[in-house]
């Protein structure tokens, strides 16, 4: 087994940071990013991967940047780091620090997907296998050898959070089961062919606003790829609307883009979108036909305006 330093922030993280340490290995420091605020209150709050640290009474550190923190990494005296989804460029000076380098665990069959959001771009791109890599950490993004690979299939009812987690449960497990071997000479490194490489680019609130004028099945997924975040959204009456379950609908009935007609549905612009779940500002999420009763005058009213 391996002395190693874990570097991870988010949720996708912890079950690698958890496999590490049931499979036997030394997990000798977490670095993970500051706390940061959250929540409607916008209280300083924890990442996953520090609670999970400290639930595993592991030693946590949270630079702001891990450049200038070097010296706890190098106290540390890892063989290997292992990242998932840290949020941080790692430069030369760091990845020269443990012995063995870093083994990064992507949510992605690279070199397809390299970069920020691979998941949520594989749902928007309408793709019906993605997976996820271990990959010896080089200077280009995404771009070090691969040590080994799992595909996972898209489901039709996945949002971006749900395949998230699932990839972040496969990839502990693939990183568990390549990083000893690895580590003693049996795993032979494949390099990435950059001719194949496709990016995800990083996400803006904005991208979750509904542009009636597009497709419904591009409206869709749309929805399920920006749940948890930004979320898909429109204004109705001037107040801000979230669409959190619909499904496309091959005919809008005629109406305009935008306009609500019975079901209630949404026309797009092919198609339309049936509502199943929704919520409006201030208030819960709802199902269609208990919203409706609250807000009858939503069918025949215009979303967007």
């Amino acid at each position: 087994m391996a002395r190693v330093a874990f570097l991870g922030t988010p949720g996708f993280a912890v079950p690698s940071l958890e496999r590490l340490v049931e499979a036997g290995h030394e997990v000798a420091l977490v670095v993970t990013q500051p706390d940061r605020p959250a929540g409607r209150g916008r209280a300083p709050s924890p990442p996953p991967v520090k609670v999970a640290a400290e639930r595993l009474g592991l030693p946590v550190r949270q630079p702001e940047r891990l450049r200038d923190d070097l010296d706890v990494l190098r106290a540390a005296k890892p063989q290997v780091a292992v990242v998932a989804a840290y949020g941080e460029v790692l430069t030369a000076a760091t990845l020269a620090v443990p012995e063995r380098g870093f083994v990064n665990v992507h949510p992605s069959l690279l070199p397809e997907l390299r970069g920020a959001t691979p998941v949520p771009t594989a749902i928007l791109t309408g793709m019906a296998t993605t997976g996820v890599t271990v990959m010896h950490v080089s200077l280009g993004v995404d771009a070090g050898p691969i040590l080994a690979q799992v595909a996972e299939p898209i489901r039709d009812d996945d949002t971006g959070g749900a395949l998230l987690a699932r990839l972040g449960e496969l990839g502990a497990d693939l990183l568990v089961e390549a990083l000893p071997r690895w580590l003693a000479g049996k795993l032979a490194p494949r390099r990435q062919d950059g001719r194949r490489a496709t990016y995800s680019r990083t996400l803006s609130r904005d991208d979750g606003r509904a542009d009636w004028s597009l497709p419904a099945v591009e409206l869709w997924r749309r929805c399920r790829a920006f749940q948890p975040w930004p979320g898909f959204f429109t204004t109705w009456r001037g107040r801000t609307l979230k669409l959190t379950r619909v499904e496309p609908l091959a005919s809008r009935r005629g109406n305009a883009p935008g306009a609500v007609f019975d079901g209630p549905a949404v026309a797009c612009g092919t198609g339309a979108l049936l509502i199943h779940e929704l919520q409006l500002e201030g208030k819960r999420v709802m199902g269609a036909e208990e919203f409706l009763r609250g807000q009858p005058s939503f069918v025949g009213s215009h979303l967007g305006d």
